[in-house]
């Protein structure tokens, strides 16, 4: 009996274009979904009859529940080597193998200083007025020379972010809660003697600090209360690190001069949620891993896992 496939949150339907899967045609059926499931109930029945599943990052949660309501699931294939959104207990005990992909830091990098130039230069609202027959200049952007940039994590993407604020020019400091001296020097940072100095004294602030009991809420109001009225906030790390009312108040009532941000706390973002029509803010959907060398990263791989699981031997497994 021929295998099926779901590829989930296939937004941009190329999920069977840009990687070969005809190592596995054969044998496997492939169908892409280009609709997000809202819901558990929806996920499910678009499921059942599926014996391999491929999902796009952290996006679609698999808990225990929903892994029982999938009697055909002998494959679950997530991109990345890290999720927290599975049940890894529940898929090994209904017979479910786990396995990853690579994925390559350089898009979020890239993307954080988009948003981070779009923002301090005012690139939408300007762009926007001039195609709209609007103003001629209404903004007065920010200058990155010489100004501070403050970044939580100075890890595999905190410290390229780093590198290129340096090029820029700019006072480059970071902190974490594991964050030593050796590490900022070898990067060539500043180091933070806190977090709340972080704040107090960037013009810019950028996310990029791992998901965890630790991190989460990390920047709440007292935290953003902190930052200067005219600096301005860049997460494309987690939504769930920045309390996301807290920073909504502090866009609406003037605290920062800007948020740029990536991640949110539900997505795909409602269309009545208030962080489409927030002031001061540049939002992306979640666009961070989204580049063309990383979906043939993701899918190729995919076709990968699927060949070593039909042949007994499944590679990158996660759990």
């Amino acid at each position: 009996m021929r295998l099926r496939c779901a590829v989930l949150d296939d937004f941009q339907s190329v999920a069977t274009t840009v990687a070969d899967w005809s190592p596995v045609a054969d044998d496997v059926d492939v169908v892409s979904f280009s609709e997000h499931f809202a819901t558990d109930d929806e996920l499910a029945a678009a499921l059942v009859g599926f014996d391999i599943v491929v999902t796009l990052r952290e996006r679609v949660p698999f808990p225990a529940d929903l892994l029982a309501r999938l009697p055909r699931l002998k494959l679950l294939i997530a991109s990345g080597m890290r999720n927290s959104v599975i049940d890894f207990a529940a898929a090994e005990r209904h017979g479910v193998t786990v396995c990853g992909t690579t994925s390559s830091s350089t898009p979020p990098v890239e993307l954080t200083w988009a948003l981070l130039l779009g923002l301090a230069r005012g690139i939408v609202p300007e762009s926007t007025a001039l195609r709209s027959g609007g103003p001629w200049q209404s903004t007065l952007g920010a200058d990155l020379h010489g100004r501070r940039l403050g970044l939580l994590g100075l890890g595999k993407i905190g410290s390229r972010v780093a590198r290129i604020g340096l090029a820029f020019g700019m006072d480059v400091v970071a902190w974490s809660q594991n964050l030593t001296k050796e590490r900022a020097d070898e990067v060539g940072t500043g180091l933070a003697a806190s977090k709340e100095e972080l704040l107090a004294t960037s013009d810019f602030v950028s996310v990029h600090l791992a998901l965890s009991e630790r991190t989460r809420g990390l920047l709440g109001a007292a935290e953003l209360g902190l930052m200067q009225p005219t600096s301005c906030l860049v997460n494309t790390s987690r939504a769930a690190i920045v309390d996301q009312d807290a920073l909504l108040a502090a866009l609406r009532d003037g605290t920062i001069a800007g948020a740029a941000i990536d991640v949110f706390d539900i997505e795909p973002l409602p269309a009545d949620h208030p962080m489409r029509t927030a002031p001061r803010l540049l939002a992306t959907p979640h666009l961070g891993y989204v580049s063309r060398g990383n979906y043939e990263t993701y899918y190729g791989q995919a076709v990968e896992d699927i060949q070593a699981f039909l042949a007994g031997a499944p590679v990158r497994r996660l759990g």
